[in-house]
């Protein structure tokens, strides 16, 4: 089968042969149609990951899929062959990815049907970056009325943690730079999302806008600990890049919480992420889509930092 695969770290992302996996006990194998550029597959290709994850060569790559049920393996129940799905792949290991014509997944964790009104790039495109934000704002607690700060709001988990604070009535302030990062932001939603330059001063900005300072932090990009210190006492920093508590507390800032975010991208969590796309509640931000045999550009685009999300097609 075709892959995009790495054969050392850090090296360029290209389009290979590569053998196509079988399903162990447990596990279903997925005819991929769709699937996305992550930062973990950015990092990967970086050699950020070595030491952290297991590294299995040739190294397939990628994270999100969205396609068809082709084979099952022993003791799978509650899945048949033809069955429309999406997910994360969701292994201990690197290296047998969903930027490939097909995958292995296991079918108890990470993985959900596609329903009726999700697209299929949508879905190939909503699973990694829509549980971190999703669990993100969930740890956050977010209410009605209060005010969120979201860092890094032009990128696929940025945008789509900007619709779902708004959904829960917060207001929110994002950072983007001025012209299509900010057209792009403040198009997300159907609140009002006020945006600010990250690339100006951006405490006096959003001190400018909450004097108080803000209930909540969604820390993407940026310094983490700088952010925290535009929180009131008694705020949340949510980070799934790696602030943490002994940061903030060396950055002199000790009167806010710190939440370290794993995302779980269970069925649960993707059911509900499906369900508010159908809805019309919630849009994949989605920027552009790509072939696999263009997914070394769609890599590029992804590290020059193109807006939303790089969705790339395998049919």
């Amino acid at each position: 089968m075709r892959a995009v695969v790495l054969n050392e770290v850090p090296s360029s992302p290209a389009v290979a042969e590569v053998a196509t996996p079988r399903p162990q006990a447990g596990e279903v194998l997925v005819k991929v149609t769709a699937s996305s550029v992550n930062g973990i597959d950015a990092a990967t290709a970086a050699g950020f990951l070595q030491g952290v994850m297991e590294h299995r060569f040739p190294l397939v790559l990628g994270k999100d899929f969205a396609g068809t049920v082709e084979a099952l393996g022993e003791g799978v129940e509650g899945y048949a062959v033809g069955d429309a799905v999406f997910g994360v792949v969701m292994k201990p290991y690197l290296g047998t990815g969903s930027l490939a014509e097909y995958v292995t997944v296991p079918a108890a964790y990470g993985l959900a049907r596609i329903p009726q009104g999700l697209s299929v790039t949508d879905a190939g495109a909503l699973g990694v970056a829509g549980a971190t934000a999703f669990d993100s704002l969930a740890a956050l607690d977010v209410a009605e009325g209060e005010t969120v700060l979201v860092s890094g709001a032009t990128g696929g988990v940025g945008a789509l943690a900007v619709q779902l604070a708004a959904a829960r009535g917060a207001r929110v302030i994002a950072t983007a730079r001025p012209g299509a990062g900010t057209d792009f932001v403040t198009g997300l939603s159907g609140g009002e999302v006020q945006v600010v330059d990250f690339t100006g001063d951006l405490a006096a900005q959003v001190r400018a806008l909450a004097p108080e300072g803000v209930d909540a932090v969604m820390h993407l990009a940026g310094d983490g600990a700088a952010l925290a210190g535009l929180l009131r006492p008694g705020g949340r920093i949510a980070s799934p890049v790696g602030l943490t508590k002994d940061a903030v507390a060396d950055s002199g800032v000790t009167d806010v919480t710190v939440h370290s975010i794993m995302a779980e991208p269970n069925a649960r969590t993707l059911d509900a992420l499906a369900g508010q796309v159908v809805s019309g509640a919630l849009r994949v931000p989605v920027a552009a889509t790509y072939p696999l045999a263009q997914a070394p550009e769609a890599f590029a685009a992804f590290v020059s930092g193109k807006l939303g999300k790089l969705a790339v097609t395998l049919s």
